[in-house]
């Protein structure tokens, strides 16, 4: 229970319309993606910098936890309330500050969501290159948290790689401005590159500066077919070793085709087991080049069909149903975003197979290949407790599989509260420790986000 001073002094830095005490208004922001719930004891929606920094250090001043949330569509449990306290949410916050073509950067608050960000860049020839499947709901606040990535990621790179500077709060209630407004800048520490990606636990993103990319004159689609997904994950490197990179490369494995074939019933050949769905961009006179040359890299013994697509659009949108598809199948599903190299994807494909048959866990596998990008979803019952068992013990394997063959746990989701368990294997002591030394100058006295990130 929260002090009623707390409370009152709450109200008067948000105002009445932007405090839900009720626990019937909280329950909404007692859980995410990752299906956890964790009920708040208030939720503030901060309009501003200022109510940020105010709500911040009356949280240290009352030693209340606070979490900071979007829109919460993060699959990792990492804008969940698990100590309690208060969240904090900037779904409020949506204001585009600037649209700058000239110098290629728009300005904008938390709040504002990916697909408005990427209209406002359009009407001037631009976008932002980060795209999740989630982009119509999430917010930039939430893509900034966890260095979010989708599949342009392949040949544009990540959040991180196009942001130039923030505005935050840090958990000590201090406001302080990161990066700046230009390309070029090496002006102290790279605080921006590490606040992004740090899941709210060091600073609360209030203002972004993201640097935009001139929209493709071109887009071209290839979709090839494979009778095993032996001979489609070689494709992938052969693909990605060849110079002509594609702007996107996903991939599906059988059972993500089943999936799609109970909804779309003669899209896909029946005979095929493993599919690329692959996109080029560029100037009109190199798309042909472009996907000529992957095109013959898709090429191995175990092709079935390579074909250009007229419309790309449509298949992103088959391919973005898959994450709720599932969830209507399994709606507890362990769903993860393992990364490896992408040479050891075949070993990693071949390694998820044999897994999923030792614990007879049903597995559907798909993902951001020219990334090695794979996400792995166990389709276990909770309310099963041998399954939940064998599916824990899978999932176990898999982490050991990835980090052997010199991947990570979490290319784009974050670690949040379900991944923290096993940062250990990753992250050596020594390190660690730094890292949770940071942790304490920015937030000393540990309000912010509490329980993300570390074991």
């Amino acid at each position: 229970m929260l002090p009623t001073d707390f409370i009152s002094r709450l109200q008067a830095i948000v105002g009445r319309d932007n405090l839900f005490t009720d626990p019937v208004d909280c329950y909404a922001y007692a859980y995410d993606n990752s299906r956890k719930i964790f009920p708040p004891e208030a939720v503030a929606f901060a309009l501003n910098t200022q109510q940020v920094r105010d709500i911040i250090q009356l949280c240290n001043q009352c030693s209340v936890p606070v979490t900071p949330r979007g829109r919460g569509t993060g699959t990792a449990g990492g804008s969940i309330p698990e100590c309690g306290g208060l969240v904090m949410s900037l779904e409020r916050m949506r204001n585009i500050i600037l649209v700058d073509p000239a110098n290629r950067l728009i300005v904008a608050e938390p709040g504002v969501l990916n697909q408005e960000i990427q209209e406002a860049a359009k009407q001037h020839g631009f976008f932002w290159p980060p795209d999740p499947s989630s982009s119509a709901y999430c917010s930039i606040g939430g893509n900034l948290a966890t260095c979010a990535a989708g599949p342009h990621a392949v040949k544009y790179g990540v959040t991180r790689d196009h942001v130039l500077g923030l505005k935050a709060v840090t958990g000590n209630g201090e406001i302080i401005k990161t990066g700046c407004a230009t390309t070029k800048g090496v002006v102290g520490y790279d605080l921006t590159r590490l606040i992004i990606g740090s899941e709210g636990t060091l600073a609360v993103i209030t203002e972004a500066t993201l640097k935009l990319t001139p929209l493709p004159q071109s887009v071209g689609g290839i979709t090839a077919h494979y009778a095993d997904i032996t001979h489609c994950a070689r494709a992938i490197t052969a693909i990605m070793a060849q110079p002509h990179i594609p702007s996107a490369l996903e991939f599906l494995d059988s059972a993500a085709l089943d999936l799609i074939r109970g909804r779309h019933p003669g899209l896909l050949p029946e005979n095929s087991r493993a599919m690329l769905m692959i996109e080029v961009d560029g100037g009109t006179a190199e798309i042909a080049d472009s996907a000529e040359s992957i095109r013959l890299a898709c090429s191995n013994d175990g092709l079935i069909t390579a074909e250009a697509t007229a419309n790309p659009a449509g298949l992103w949108a088959v391919r973005k149903a898959l994450s709720p598809l599932l969830r209507d199948i399994a709606p507890k599903k362990i769903n993860e975003d393992i990364v490896v190299p992408v040479s050891r994807l075949p070993e990693l494909l071949q390694g998820l197979g044999e897994l999923s048959r030792k614990y007879r866990v049903a597995n559907v596998n798909f993902g951001h290949a020219g990334n090695g990008n794979i996400h792995v979803n166990l389709l276990i019952n909770p309310d099963d407790p041998d399954e939940m068992r064998r599916g824990e013990a899978c999932l176990d394997e898999v982490f050991d599989l990835v980090l052997k063959l010199g991947g990570t746990l979490s290319g784009e989701h974050g670690v949040g509260r379900e991944k923290r368990a096993y940062v250990g294997r990753e992250i050596d002591a020594p390190t660690m420790a730094l890292m949770k030394q940071i942790k304490l100058v920015f937030d000393p006295n540990g309000i912010l986000n509490p329980g993300k990130l570390f074991p």
